[in-house]
């Protein structure tokens, strides 16, 4: 892979980096801020058999498996919040068998997430106790040792791979968010790799002047992809809001061949050189 710059590729060759059956953290929450151009590109690529964790998706989780790119979804909520309704083709996966839905709450993927950059095995919480969802989705249950109560113990989550959209990055990685950060933070702990999608590259001393406002450090990622608009249909605060005419759109597509026609009105831009 030819590296232009320190760590900045194509986003062709960022998702070249992922391999079927991988273990992939989306940044952002529902339709905002989330690497919609990346996961484009990997439906363009015909990735399979991926492993998605997510807190909150919408429009990236429901793209990927329109493309039979998942296999497994953890996450606590997936859908378009209210105006634009159900998540379609994830529904449709999950009720096929194409995809398995390992059901969480938001914060319980939160403490997988915080079991993995603790170094532990498990995390545990206190707030499902008392839920189906302990049953349902099997969930364990310990006993804290040191004022015998019950609690739930979450499996450690590791992804393999943070993909994260943010709105300023230098060429070595070092990326800034602004507005609310979701998880994306966690996640760049959490992963064994990172990937950058950035709407701008800016100078490293631009970052060097606050570099408290820097979220992710260089040194935890694996490559950095320059794309402007790279979280559209969705918003990216202070740079653009939702696409409305586009979420609109991709809702009333049915066949493979529209689905295929949607993803292509994208390439250009998502694959533009800068």
């Amino acid at each position: 892979m030819f590296l232009q710059k320190g760590k900045l590729v194509s986003i062709e060759d960022a998702v070249q980096l992922i391999k079927d059956q991988d273990t992939i953290a989306l940044g952002g929450n529902v339709l905002h801020r989330s690497p919609h151009a990346f996961v484009r590109e990997m439906a363009r690529q015909g990735r399979k058999n991926i492993k998605a964790v997510k807190t909150a998706g919408a429009h990236d989780i429901d793209l990927l498996c329109a493309f039979d790119v998942i296999q497994e979804v953890s996450a606590g909520f997936i859908s378009y919040e209210t105006e634009y309704g159900l998540a379609q083709h994830f529904r449709k996966a999950v009720e096929g068998g194409r995809v398995e839905a390992k059901e969480h709450a938001c914060y319980t993927v939160i403490a997988g997430l915080r079991a993995s950059v603790y170094g532990v095995p498990f995390m545990p919480v206190r707030g499902m106790v008392g839920s189906d969802l302990i049953s349902a989705r099997g969930f364990k249950t310990v006993e804290d040792p040191y004022t015998g109560e019950t609690v739930v113990a979450v499996e450690r989550i590791r992804p393999d791979w943070a993909i994260l959209h943010v709105q300023q990055a230098d060429i070595e990685g070092n990326a800034k968010i602004i507005g609310p950060k979701y998880e994306d933070v966690l996640m760049s702990r959490a992963a064994k790799n990172v990937i950058i999608t950035a709407e701008r590259i800016v100078n490293s001393e631009t970052l060097e002047k606050l570099p408290e406002l820097t979220d992710v450090p260089g040194f935890l990622v694996k490559a950095v992809v320059h794309v402007p608009g790279g979280g559209k249909p969705g918003t990216c605060a202070g740079m653009y809001d939702l696409d409305k005419a586009s979420l609109d759109k991709f809702k009333q597509l049915k066949t493979e061949e529209e689905l295929r026609d949607y993803l292509d009105s994208f390439k250009s831009k998502d694959r533009k050189r800068f």
